[in-house]
């Protein structure tokens, strides 16, 4: 429990039959960061999830959560691991009180936050005295976040988690991110919208093919990455040769155009660009969205390879 790492994988891998889930995954996330874990559909991250919180047993490899090995000291891991999983199964025919209280009894700990929470995300007194069967998706996501933080565990797990919740709700998400960061609780955050992740997390893992790609300050990776050039022509005449600079897939809007350019070809495109008759230019940091596409890209050159 007195480790610096809250979640350790070494070389963990899982197979069902033939089929790799994940495989020689080796990653460490540290007590008291919120730390994203990024790939498409069926790079593995649902296998690693349940791996981490003891719901599969690894075919190889380690997990350590907390110190403990989650699948055989699952009793002892459970009071201080909150998970919100991706594919939110509840009872229809119980209410939203008696669901977050069963699930609380499961924790087998004091469920200290449940009014607070409750009481931020929206779910009322009228709310939680209807039937889960009742609830839109929102509601159903609601209360599967505070099932998870409702015992204010010292690691949370999250797959998903903003999945059908309106923007205000999603703002109040982020403040409950953020008061576990300050309180040193870690996040282990799993999601396809990326600009949550990178809103939220300070590394990110990003795997493909049940294989880990990248370890990285979310920071650096946007450093590293393509830069964004828009122009605009003004003239109404619509697409055009760029020169050089189509080489980088422009992306036309009428007379304006988009490119991604790598950040050491950024000052010369910008000279070829400039000599063209524009009306306005601009370059900026592109987003953990490119960053993400630009490994992917990288990744398959290299299979090619």
């Amino acid at each position: 429990m007195g480790s610096a790492h809250a979640i350790e994988f070494s070389g963990l891998t899982k197979k069902f039959g033939r089929v790799v889930g994940v495989e020689g995954l080796t990653l460490t996330v540290q007590a008291g960061e919120v730390f994203g874990f990024l790939g498409p559909n069926g790079a593995g991250k649902t296998t690693t999830l349940r791996c981490l919180t003891g719901l599969l047993r690894p075919t190889a490899g380690r997990v350590r959560v907390l110190g403990m090995d989650p699948f055989t000291d699952h009793r002892r891991v459970a009071p201080s691991l909150g998970y919100l999983p991706g594919e939110l199964r509840l009872y229809p025919e119980l209410t939203g009180e008696q669901t977050l209280r069963l699930l609380s009894d499961l924790q087998d700990v004091p469920a200290r936050r449940q009014k607070e929470l409750c009481e931020r995300l929206g779910l009322t007194p009228a709310v939680l005295r209807r039937t889960v069967g009742e609830y839109s998706r929102g509601m159903k996501q609601k209360i599967g976040l505070v099932q998870a933080l409702q015992h204010d565990p010292q690691l949370v797990v999250l797959d998903e988690p903003t999945e059908g919740l309106d923007p205000l709700v999603q703002e109040t998400f982020f403040e409950l991110l953020r008061e576990a960061e300050t309180g040193g609780r870690t996040v282990l955050l799993s999601s396809h919208v990326l600009p949550e992740v990178q809103r939220a997390c300070g590394r990110v893992a990003i795997v493909r093919d049940g294989r880990l790609v990248t370890v990285e300050r979310v920071a650096a990776l946007r450093e590293a990455r393509a830069r964004r050039i828009r122009l605009a022509f003004g003239d109404g005449e619509g697409p055009r040769p760029l020169g050089r600079a189509d080489q980088w897939s422009p992306r036309w809007d009428g007379d304006r155009v988009e490119l991604l350019v790598p950040p050491s070809a950024v000052v010369g495109a910008l000279r070829g660009l400039l000599e063209l008759a524009v009306n306005d230019v601009t370059v900026e940091e592109a987003g953990l969205d490119e960053a993400f596409l630009d490994l992917y890209r990288e990744s398959d050159e290299e299979e090619g390879a």
